[in-house]
């Protein structure tokens, strides 16, 4: 990972007023040689490093000169060229500029950097299961997005799931994206909501400046949103109890619906499981009857049986 060492020395050059190779084989972990073979390319490449020799040498920056990725580290460079791959979700305009900043670098970095662009496929499909929808941006994100970023209202023209159409002033506070479809978080005169971008049939920004909560975050408040979405998704809870080596199975199995607890006197784990319903809930945990014991509510542990009894019959 030549490319990735070399700017990492540039970086380690801007932040110290100069440079030993010693210094450098140190912070990187390579050799005294390979750190002056870098040093070597950098100045080929154009960077403008020199050397002075000596004692108390080292290499520093003409001019306490400086490039454009002074912000980033190596690691985080690389992964921006990722972002600008042909795998990549980001818009046009976004892959655009990044691709410009790869064109920019010197040639030692650029050659990785474009490798980087085209090294990733993301194939989201899970093995077994249908194809996933690649759904095109909606209509009227760009619109809100550019809301969002000036801080100001929103009149609202928006579809329900039951094909009712309603206007309404908005405050929008940010945007999510959750797997082909886009969100839009924001406050009404009904408090917070969410809307589905993708049946928005109007946004007219008003001029009006947005009012923004305190302290708002939009990570946390999506978190708290889709924690509840989850929670309507599977509203029955039952409760059992695992042994030991069964948890990592439970949660490989049920994700975040599986709540671990504190252990039990016999050497169990006490556990909340949540699921859509009683019928549906029996038939996963059926297959896990090997490490858990449902303990309520009897609705559950009575299909079970049946479940069981069912079995027994067909295949004795």
């Amino acid at each position: 990972m030549r490319a990735d060492r070399l700017m990492a020395i540039l970086l380690l050059l801007q932040q110290h007023e100069q440079l030993t190779a010693a210094d450098v084989a140190r912070e990187l972990e390579v050799s005294e040689r390979t750190a002056r073979r870098d040093f070597d390319a950098l100045a080929m490449a154009g960077v403008p490093v020199y050397s002075i020799q000596g004692r108390g040498g080292g290499w520093r920056l003409v001019g306490g000169a400086r490039t454009d990725l002074s912000g980033l580290t190596a690691s985080e460079a690389r992964a921006l060229f990722l972002v600008a791959g042909p795998a990549s979700a980001a818009t046009p305009a976004v892959k655009a500029a990044l691709r410009k900043l790869v064109r920019a670098l010197p040639e030692p970095f650029r050659v990785q950097a474009e490798a980087a662009a085209s090294s990733l496929v993301m194939d989201p499909q899970r093995w077994g299961s249908g194809r996933v929808e690649h759904r095109p941006p909606p209509r009227f994100l760009d619109e809100l997005q550019d809301a969002v970023i000036r801080g100001v209202q929103v009149r609202l023209g928006y579809v329900d799931s039951n094909g009712a159409e309603t206007e309404r002033t908005i405050h929008p506070l940010g945007i999510v994206a959750k797997g082909p479809s886009w969100y839009l978080v924001c406050n009404t005169d009904a408090g917070r909501r969410t809307f589905r971008i993708d049946r928005v049939s109007s946004a007219d920004p008003t001029g009006d400046p947005v009012h923004r909560p305190d302290e708002f975050d939009l990570a946390e408040s999506w978190r708290e949103i889709a924690d509840e979405v989850e929670r309507r998704r599977t509203p029955l809870e039952i409760q059992a109890t695992c042994t030991p080596d069964g948890i990592a199975r439970l949660r490989m199995v049920l994700g975040d619906r599986l709540e671990v607890g504190r252990s039990t006197t016999d050497d169990r784990i006490e556990v909340v499981i949540r699921g859509y319903n009683e019928y549906a809930l029996a038939g996963e945990l059926a297959g896990l009857v090997e490490w858990l014991d449902v303990t309520g509510p009897t609705g559950v542990r009575n299909r079970l049986a049946s479940i069981g009894n069912a079995l027994v019959e067909r295949y004795g």
